[in-house]
């Protein structure tokens, strides 16, 4: 199979440091240089495309703009670029939502993926007047998903569950092509939502062996419902030609982390409701030592920000090893950023994909012609690396 990279847009600011913010944490004034603009996010998506990438991962929380909305705007700026948009089961009824994905689909032509986020902060849940504990939630988001799925199907939908309950729901038009659902959690119950409900599930960038485990422990729950997942993993990236200057710009990274924000920052974090959240915390303890905590597997930046704390450093040709090598773990869909993104997809667009494809692990989705370039219009920011 042919891999797939997703790119991430930074809907809560950008800039050559680390922006805070991130699953269970709130952002930072500081570092947004910048501002989360159409625009600016427009540049991303653009470059994006050009280079490869199928799709851009768009994030939820109260840390960061609306999804839904940021990427309706921009998906007017590109042309096959799909859009990961990240939500919460529990803030949308399941007949809108479904309703929504299908207009997505129609006024963008079908470059809808859909991220469902359970949501493992319960305080961040209350703010938005969701009182229900964790568990209850994932119980919800499974409610969620059969009326969806249901209704995508062209059904007609009678549903009274413990959370949610709808009578003769039914779409006018039914999404084409149906949106794949993305979906992650490290918890028993995040376990049986995924084998019984999703096409891919999502991990954390953590090391080779517990990424092993994890993908064996959702394959045996997916087969006992007779199904079969995809995975995927959320990883960020600090590639360049030499390995040396990545660590460079890795060590740039964590001196412009301010020891009372990283105190904060892991104070918060600490709260957390969230499993994966957890199994990230103990990657690196709080501590700035040993971050590199698996070969060109670098902690660093889950020390400000929460949610996906991991990157790969080092060489090119390094990094494209460590894709390679979680590939054959059963990994085939990367979802990756990096600081600034816009830079940055450059940096691993152009330096690591061409290693990938002369390895037979990829090669440009929107490109028909060996050596042409796509014709998609293109930002006239460039490479600014």
């Amino acid at each position: 199979m042919t891999l797939k990279f997703h790119w991430f847009l930074p809907t809560n600011g950008d800039s050559r440091h680390v922006v805070g913010g991130g699953h269970g944490s709130p952002a930072t004034s500081s570092g947004q240089d910048r501002p989360p603009t159409v625009g600016y996010l427009s540049q991303i998506a653009r470059a994006a495309e050009d280079l490869g990438f199928v799709g851009a991962l768009t994030p939820t929380g109260a840390w960061c703009e609306d999804a839904w909305l940021t990427t309706a705007m921009v998906s007017q700026a590109s042309e096959r670029l799909k859009f990961l948009v990240a939500f919460r089961p529990g803030f949308v009824s399941p007949t809108l939502a479904a309703q929504m994905a299908s207009t997505f689909q129609r006024q963008t032509g079908g470059r809808l993926l859909l991220n469902v986020v359970t949501g493992g902060e319960g305080q961040e849940q209350r703010a938005y007047g969701d009182f229900l504990d964790k568990d209850a939630r994932y119980r919800r988001t499974g409610e969620f998903l059969d009326i969806v799925r249901g209704l995508w199907d062209g059904k007609s939908v009678d549903l009274q569950g413990e959370h949610l309950r709808v009578e003769g729901a039914q779409l006018a038009r039914v999404p084409d092509p149906v949106p794949e659902v993305y979906f992650g959690g490290s918890s028993p119950i995040a376990g049986e939502i995924a084998a019984r409900h999703v096409d891919v599930y999502l991990t954390w960038g953590e090391p080779p062996a517990q990424v092993a485990e994890k993908i064996a422990w959702v394959r045996g729950l997916a087969a006992r419902h007779g199904r079969t997942l995809r995975f995927g993993i959320r990883l960020h990236v600090i590639t360049r030609d030499t390995a040396e200057r990545a660590w460079a710009e890795a060590r740039r990274l964590l001196d412009g982390f301010d020891p009372e924000t990283v105190r904060a920052v892991q104070a918060g974090l600490a709260r957390s409701e969230s499993e994966g959240q957890r199994r990230m915390l103990a990657l690196h303890g709080g501590s700035r030592d040993d971050l590199e905590i698996s070969p060109n597997l670098w902690a660093g930046i889950g020390l400000v920000r929460g949610g996906a704390g991991t990157a790969l450093v080092g060489s090119h040709d390094e990094v494209a090893e460590r894709i390679a090598e979680y590939h054959r773990l059963g990994i085939d869909e990367f979802v990756l950023s990096g600081y600034p993104h816009l830079e940055e997809t450059y940096w691993f667009g152009e330096g690591v994909l061409p290693r990938l494809a002369a390895r037979g692990l990829w090669s440009h989705p929107f490109r028909t012609e060996p050596g042409s370039r796509s014709q998609i219009p293109f930002s006239s920011a460039g490479s600014t690396r």
